[in-house]
């Protein structure tokens, strides 16, 4: 599997190499060059079995090229040991049709849980490998720098430092993030938003002497492996939930967009997924955006839900490429006006391809 920029001007990647750059060179984010498919009869076959098989069937083809279905295996298995409950993400029926998926049984009670304590073992495979090691720096809202530090804490060839907006993140995950007796854990507080903390890490990023120096890698969802591993429970839920009607809908709370993205990628893999339904807080760009096709910063308000507190979701730009048809100069024009008006609008006819 091979590995493309959203912006069109970064080289092409296999896996092993897009885990670790993280961020496209050209500021772009990478997604794979053809989307795999659902076989018929996978979901039926997968029903009965454990996630952690099912999640090895699923990423199989992404990773393809850069390791094999049982070493895999075995790193799936290394991820999700340390999780609370056995079906690692179970399906509650809360009656009359809902279901609510938990996805919190993990070390750190946050859903990027599941995709960064396979992150953590993916980074340790490669860096041995090659004999190198990186840097590895994140912006938070609070749940993915928990999960991020606990998954990465105490790996000899990481260094991880970790930015979040001071006061803007919950005690429980403050103290999460700042009492890990970890060297080669830092954390820095900034003073402003989530997205002044998500400006930092892309700044970071785009300074390309700085960036090969201290070998720069991600983990926030800007990483593709982010969203490949939370690709899984959607598949699972709709293996699980198969007999309870022909599509399922989800409703998923969202702040930079990954849920709801890998929500759309199992959808594009052929998961019988019907709707995909933003749920928001006061800052609400993403839920306007669909409504009106009108991208416009508000001011961010600080809410008791903090890891929603953005309005410039990156992951945004992913299903921007596909419904402009993988045209990369487009999407990086979009997006420079953005930045530049603080306002964009996308045309009804391609907001029509998301649905």
């Amino acid at each position: 599997m091979k590995y493309v920029s959203t912006r069109g001007r970064a080289p092409v990647l296999g896996f092993a190499d897009t885990l670790l750059t993280g961020l496209a060179p050209d500021g772009g984010l990478y997604l794979p060059e053809t989307w795999p498919t659902l076989r018929p009869g996978d979901l039926a076959a997968w029903s009965d079995r454990r996630y952690q098989d099912i999640a090895v069937d699923v990423m199989a083809p992404y990773v393809d090229g850069a390791m094999g279905a049982t070493e895999l295996g075995e790193l799936v298995e290394q991820a999700y040991s340390s999780f609370d409950d056995p079906a690692v993400a179970p399906l509650r029926e809360l009656g009359d049709g809902r279901w609510m998926m938990e996805l919190f049984h993990g070390p750190t009670l946050a859903f990027k849980d599941l995709p960064l304590q396979l992150v953590g073992p993916l980074f340790d495979r490669e860096l041995t490998k090659r004999g190198e090691r990186v840097t590895v720096i994140g912006a938070t809202s609070g749940d993915t720098g928990s999960a991020a530090i606990e998954a990465l804490r105490d790996r000899d060839a990481v260094e991880v430092f970790i930015f979040h907006p001071a006061g803007r993140v919950s005690e429980v995950q403050r103290r999460q993030m700042t009492t890990v007796d970890a060297l080669n854990v830092h954390n820095i507080a900034l003073e402003g938003t989530f997205d002044d903390c998500q400006d930092m890490v892309k700044s970071l990023f785009a300074d390309e002497a700085l960036r090969h120096e201290l070998h720069f890698s991600a983990v926030n969802s800007i990483n593709w492996a982010r969203l490949m591993a939370q690709v899984v429970y959607y598949v699972v839920a709709a293996a699980r939930l198969a007999e309870q009607g022909p599509a399922l809908s989800f409703v998923v709370p969202t702040g930079n967009f990954g849920n709801v993205f890998s929500g759309w990628v199992a959808r594009r893999m052929g998961a019988p997924i019907s709707g995909l339904h933003v749920a928001t807080n006061r800052n609400d760009i993403l839920a306007r955006f669909f409504e009106t096709g009108t991208m416009q910063i508000h001011r961010v308000e600080p809410t008791i839900s903090p890891s929603m507190d953005i309005q410039v979701s990156s992951n945004l730009e992913r299903l921007l490429f596909e419904l402009y048809g993988r045209d990369g100069e487009a999407v990086a024009d979009l997006l420079g006006e953005f930045r530049e008006a603080g306002v964009v609008s996308v045309p009804p006819e391609r907001l029509a391809v998301a649905s």
